[in-house]
């Protein structure tokens, strides 16, 4: 469910082309009017104003933000601008080329996404960087994590809500087994699971495990793997149980102590903004006792800070 605000009567997107323009015109930018129209428009409506733009000077608008924008509102904006799909590939592809060693971007994007949302990302990174997502995958990742992220992507799950109570319980015994039952861990049990159940069958296998054998199937995974390969599989866990409540997580986690990721804070809000914002919004005041909103405006400033703001819509 999307938190973004679109006024009632909506100026065309050559209204808005023209508006754009004559906010670049002139010595430095009018940056307030740019984050006013862009912040309050939705992913076709963004569309139409790149394609009025280019028909009326010639530009990309893309370009011309890059030159006219400075810092985490540039940032933001041009990560806004991008359809879903496309986003998400730009999100995974710049993940493998800044920092091999934090591939965190690309593992939560990967292992968050629904399997229809992933044949998109894979269509658009293969015409966007001319490489295949599986390709560049098995280049910049390793070991258990390559091999998850790469079954991840290429098994068919249904995307329905029906559940296998019996291969719930299955499921279940041979995870125990794989883990916490086995001196070592089977991987490749839970890569398997992981990467073949839908949504639905894996919080049945949640459920089934805790009632065969009292404990956290999370925990287990926690207990019996670790680093990025451990990352994916919770990523995989938590987003079959409650997506919101995972990403006001991330968002909580990226806030906490000194200093704010923003990197992450950008992500997490440009990507689900017109997804599931609202239930982020949600699970984020249930569990931290404060607005999301009220997070973000203590700690980001400027026309970035209204930027993020325009996309969380009103605070409550």
């Amino acid at each position: 469910m999307s938190t973004l605000s679109i006024p009632p009567v909506l100026t065309s997107p050559r209204d808005d082309a023209i508006q754009l323009y004559r906010a670049f015109k002139g010595l430095g930018c009018d940056t307030e009017t740019v984050v006013k129209i862009l912040s309050h428009r939705d992913s076709a409506q963004r569309s139409f104003i790149r394609h009025e733009y280019k028909a009326m000077y010639s530009e990309d608008l893309l370009k011309r933000l890059v030159s006219e924008l400075r810092g985490k509102v540039e940032t933001a904006v041009l990560l806004w601008m991008h359809d879903p799909a496309e986003r998400d590939a730009t999100v995974i592809r710049e993940a493998f080329l800044s920092d091999v060693t934090n591939l965190t971007a690309a593992t939560e994007v990967i292992c968050s996404r629904t399997p229809s949302q992933i044949q998109l990302i894979k269509q658009n990174y293969h015409s966007k960087f001319g490489i295949a997502l599986e390709e560049d995958v098995a280049v910049h990742t390793s070991s258990d994590h390559q091999k998850l992220l790469l079954t991840y992507l290429s098994t068919y799950r249904s995307e329905g809500l029906e559940v296998d109570r019996e291969m719930a319980m299955k499921d279940a015994k041979a995870l125990f087994k794989a883990g916490e039952k086995k001196l070592g861990t089977d991987e490749k049990t839970f890569i398997k699971i992981f990467s073949e159940r839908s949504r639905a069958q894996l919080a049945a296998i949640t459920s089934a495990y805790h009632d065969m054998y009292g404990g956290s199937l999370k925990k287990a995974v926690k207990s019996e793997t670790s680093g990025k390969f451990e990352h994916g599989l919770l990523t995989i866990l938590k987003c079959s149980q409650n997506p919101a409540k995972y990403f006001a997580k991330v968002l909580h986690d990226a806030m906490k102590g000194m200093g704010t990721n923003d990197t992450t804070v950008i992500r997490v809000i440009v990507t689900r903004t017109e997804i599931d914002m609202h239930y982020i919004k949600a699970e984020y005041l249930k569990k931290y006792k404060k607005t999301l909103n009220d997070a973000i405006h203590s700690e980001t400033s400027s026309h970035y800070r209204t930027f993020l703001l325009s996309l969380l819509g009103p605070n409550h």
